[in-house]
């Protein structure tokens, strides 16, 4: 036993053998004072030649504690097995069976002969129905039948001198529930009885009463019985504390039920009523149940009542009565009888009813009036009773204020009703009526509120009259005075273009006129008023209408006669020296005929010319005259004139005032505009005309306007044929004054009329040419000398601006042959075209005689042909890029370059040469957007012909590098997007 007991345990210690073998070979234990007692003893050797069930006595005796890491250490220790010369195979270590079960214990003999004996705990074993001894060859085998606990011993078997032994463990099966406890539901004072079935007879099992043992004592209500596998619990007289959950456990299971024990039935006779009681009245409440015996409580409210001098509590048989003698507004509620034992109650509510009254006197205002300033908010607080609490309303007139008004509200809360007005207003005044209705009666009472206010704004003042620094003012009163009677007015007065409103007057103005003083002339004003009573100022009124203080200017001044005809009078004058702020609106002329007193308009509309003539006269009268200036303020003192004038025209003789650039020759070009101006001067009005060359001037080609006092010659296009000395002549009856203008119109010269080459030496060529025919009716004032080349023909200038009409040529490349022709000047310019030498001019080396030989000139005329094309290159961004070709044609081609199809023009990236034929692109500081493919088009007259090539742009520019370059969004979006850019480093 103690093997397996010790083994068991030991498998589930932690054990350090080392330290372990090491106390046990050195035979000391942990003990420090035993080290030096007695020799050394090998406790190792002495346990494993001990049997197992003397361990513990051998560890007691040498002082070892840790018996169960000692085991551990020995188990793992190969054990040298003697090899038994009685037994071929010896018993298991151990056997188990189960309990009711059968277990054979088998060993195999080296010497079949060998008498063997079985022993149990030491006793020999006789066969028996219990124990059988079986034979099989060299096998010797006990059954033992029917196991039960007796049989779990040590069990050993003899051969001869030789054991060997084993041990059986006899498992017991669990107890198992065959039959269930059954839910029980009784009333009191009954009998209960609980009935389980197991599976094995006089097995031992346990009652619980809601997880709690079941006593089963002799003073015990519970009784505990058993009938083979039947096991009973009994409760003979059953009360509602038996009410739980009660089961039963066996070793292999357990099984309950719920028991629940209710009261006898609760019966009502008569229930409780509802009941309505006027204050002050007696109130009583009565019931009648079964069982009559049962006891209760009387509750209010959830409250429980306890008797005292006005509540009763009466319990006679099945009745059970409450009486209170005077009932007040506290008995009201919910009243409840609780049967004791019993969930089920009867239960009545009781009202108390007292009739509504409003509660004024608590205002304490006379007549019950209440006064209050507009703008403020008004709270009435009423007291009010009645049970039920009566339903209020606050009327104005005929209209209900409701609760959820917004400024105006009705709110009733407990035994408080109250009016409130957010911000009052002149409307709220009035008598406001209060009524209370409840099921006991109604009631009603009266409030008069009175709301004062600041008078309304007078209405925008009138501003009749308006002087220089001055003007009167007058108003009506407002039409509401806020329920106030008026003590005053305030003035204000303001600049029209500002904001600032200045106060005119600090004491208040009883009058409804006043004359505000001290203004700056030709400022606009307003002005406005404000209405003051005992409450406050009212809003200002509407400012008057702007006026602006005004003073008339001073009168006109250098009043004089300007010039008199036999029916009119012309006048003139000079502004007043003082015009004021109102400014000078116009002049009015008025004159009187001498011998009266009239004077009379002379124009109905103001003129504001400082001149006017006065017409419809008679012709040898004499009239006065006279000059008001007038403006916003009204008419200026007149002017007057210091004598009478006789009406009568006075004859002027004529003059022309030739102005100083008509008085030599006026030039125009061909094609411009002519307008000339000729004042004259002469009374009565003169007679002008105009003569050409002696003759009339044709109306189409010339056009002449006359007026009093000038004339005007205009030409929209002139024309050679325009030029001429025009005579005007200004007549007055036998008075006559003349003017002649001489009219000069050029154009530009012709050529010259011929060029010839007089002379050949060394590097020189004499010309002599002849002046041309048309000189544009102007002086030649010079010539333009080119020469060209013959073989090809490009004109240079050798000079400009030459007089004379003879020149040598120097400086001539010897071998060359020329041709020379010459451009005729003037003030208009250069002639259209230019007249050239017949026959060349060859440059020979002196001394040397050339044969010229005549031949026939060959057609070099050629159509547009490239001798080397364009070749697709590869270019670095930032770096200048090339693209040559070259092309063959005559007459020369006109050279066209292009990049996508799209014609390169002045772009100041680009830079395009071409020479002798060789055709060259200069791209400057590419970037990537400049790639693509690039064309080269040459064009004469005979045809033309274009070559292509690719150009690719290695490296990047940043984002800003390509903005700064004025590339177009759109492309470095498209070019950003391909991935070109190198990164910024």
């Amino acid at each position: 036993m103690l093997s397996s007991s010790s083994s068991g345990h030991v498998a589930k210690t932690t054990y350090d053998s080392e330290t372990s073998h090491r106390s046990i070979v050195s035979g000391t234990t942990r003990e420090p004072k035993q080290q030096d007692e007695g020799p050394d003893v090998d406790v190792w050797e002495i346990l494993k030649n001990a049997r197992p069930d003397q361990y513990e006595k051998i560890a007691f005796m040498y002082g070892i504690t840790d018996l169960r890491g000692l085991l551990k250490r020995m188990k793992k220790i190969p054990r040298e097995e003697k090899k038994s010369e009685a037994f071929a195979k010896k018993l298991d270590p151990a056997y188990q069976a189960d309990k009711g079960g059968k277990i054979r214990l088998v060993v195999d003999l080296a010497d079949p002969t060998v008498e063997l004996k079985w022993y149990k705990n030491g006793q020999e074993i006789r066969p028996s129905p219990k124990y059988i001894f079986e034979h099989k060859g060299t096998q010797r085998i006990m059954v033992i039948n029917n196991c039960s606990m007796n049989d779990d011993a040590a069990y050993s078997v003899a051969a001869g001198d030789e054991k060997c032994a084993t041990e059986l463990f006899v498992k017991e099966l669990p107890v198992k529930i065959v039959k269930n406890i059954e839910p029980v539901k009784t009333t009191v004072n009954e009998r209960i009885e609980l009935e389980c079935e197991v599976s094995e007879e006089g097995a031992q099992v346990k009652w619980m009463k809601n997880g709690v043992e079941v006593p089963t004592g002799v003073r015990s209500r519970y009784r505990v019985k058993s009938e083979g596998k039947k096991h009973f619990l009994v409760i003979d007289d059953a009360s509602r504390e038996d009410t739980g959950t009660y089961s039963i456990m066996a070793t292999g299971g357990t099984s309950e039920a719920r028991v629940h024990v209710d009261l006898k039935p609760l019966k009502i006779f008569q229930d409780l009523q509802d009941m309505k009681v006027m204050l002050g009245q007696p109130i009583n409440l009565h019931c009648e149940i079964y069982p009559g015996n049962v006891a209760g409580r009387w509750y209010r409210n959830g409250q429980l009542v306890q008797p005292n001098d006005r509540i009763n509590i009466v319990h006679k048989n099945k009745v059970h009565r409450l009486e209170v003698a005077t009932s007040t507004l506290h008995d009201t509620g919910d009243y409840t009888f609780v049967p004791e034992g019993y969930s089920q109650s009867l239960s009545a509510k009781i009202h108390i009813i007292d009739p509504p009254r409003v509660h004024l006197e608590s205002l304490n205002f006379p007549d019950n009036t209440v006064t209050i300033v507009a703008g403020n908010k008004l709270r009435l607080e009423i007291p009010i009773t009645g049970e039920p609490a009566p339903r209020v309303v606050w009327m104005k007139g005929e209209r209900v204020i409701l609760e959820s008004g917004h400024r105006v509200r009705a709110e009733t809360y407990g035994d408080q009703t109250s009016l409130t007005i957010d911000v009052t207003e002149r409307e709220d005044t009035g008598n406001y009526k209060i009524v209370l209705q409840n099921e006991a009666g109604e009631a009603t009472a009266s409030v008069k509120v009175k709301v004062v206010d600041i008078p309304d704004p007078p209405e925008a003042p009138l501003v009749p009259v308006v002087g220089g620094d001055w003007c009167s003012m007058t108003w009506e009163p407002p039409k509401y005075d806020g329920s106030s009677p008026i003590l005053g007015y305030f003035i204000e007065r303001k600049k029209k273009q500002s904001s600032r409103w200045m106060r005119l007057n600090f004491d208040l103005i009883k009058e409804t006129s006043f004359e505000p003083k001290k203004m700056i002339e030709g400022v606009p004003y307003e002005v406005r008023i404000f209405a003051v009573n005992a409450i406050g100022s009212s809003k200002p009124s509407e400012p008057s209408k702007a006026f602006t203080p005004l003073a008339v200017t001073s009168e006109p001044t250098m009043l004089v006669v300007d010039d008199v005809t036999d029916t009119t009078v012309t006048v003139k004058w000079r502004p007043p020296e003082t015009i004021g702020a109102a400014g000078l609106d116009g002049y009015l002329v008025e004159y009187c005929v001498e011998g009266t007193n009239d004077w009379v308009v002379s124009n109905k509309e103001l003129t504001e010319k400082t001149k006017y003539t006065i017409t419809g006269l008679t012709p040898g009268c004499r009239i006065l005259v006279r000059v008001k200036a007038i403006n916003a303020a009204g008419a200026s003192a007149p002017r007057t004139l210091q004598h009478h004038v006789m009406v009568k025209e006075v004859i002027e003789p004529p003059k022309i005032r030739v102005p100083r650039h008509l008085k030599q020759t006026y030039t125009r070009r061909v094609g411009e505009a002519v307008n000339l101006v000729v004042p004259f001067m002469g009374k009565p009005r003169p007679k002008v005309n105009w003569l050409k060359e002696g003759q009339p001037i044709e109306p189409t080609h010339v056009n002449i306007r006359n007026t009093d006092c000038d004339s005007i010659i205009f030409i929209r296009k002139a024309e050679r044929s325009h030029s001429g000395k025009y005579e005007m002549t200004v007549q007055v009856e036998n008075h006559v004054d003349t003017a002649i203008l001489d009219i000069q119109v050029v154009d530009l010269p012709g050529p010259p009329h011929s060029v010839t080459i007089e002379d050949v030496w060394g590097g020189n060529v004499a010309l002599v040419w002849t002046p041309p025919k048309d000189n544009g009716n102007a002086l030649i004032t010079g010539y333009t000398i080119q020469k060209a080349d013959k073989k090809t023909m490009e004109w240079f200038t050798c000079i400009e601006h030459y007089h004379r009409t003879c020149i040598t040529i120097t400086e001539l490349v010897v071998g060359n042959e020329y041709f020379f022709r010459i451009f005729a000047e003037n003030m208009c310019g250069l002639s259209e075209t230019a007249t050239q030498t017949k026959k060349s001019a060859l440059i020979v080396k002196e001394g040397m005689q050339v044969k010229t030989h005549e031949f026939t000139d060959h057609d070099f005329m050629e159509a547009p042909k490239f001798t080397q094309p364009l070749i697709n290159t590869f270019a670095i961004a930032g770096y200048n890029a090339t693209l040559n070709c070259s092309v063959r044609a005559n007459p020369r081609a006109k050279v066209i370059w292009m990049k996508n199809k799209i014609t390169i023009l002045d772009d100041p990236r680009y830079r395009m040469f071409s020479n002798q034929g060789v055709c060259t692109l200069e791209i400057r500081k590419p970037s990537p957007y400049d790639g693509g493919m690039y064309t080269c088009k040459a064009v004469n007259d005979l045809g033309e012909a274009q070559v292509d090539c690719k150009l690719e742009i290695k490296g990047g520019f940043t984002f800003f590098e390509l903005m700064q370059r004025g590339v177009p969004l759109h492309l470095i979006d498209k070019y950003m997007n391909e991935k070109v850019v190198e990164p910024e480093k």
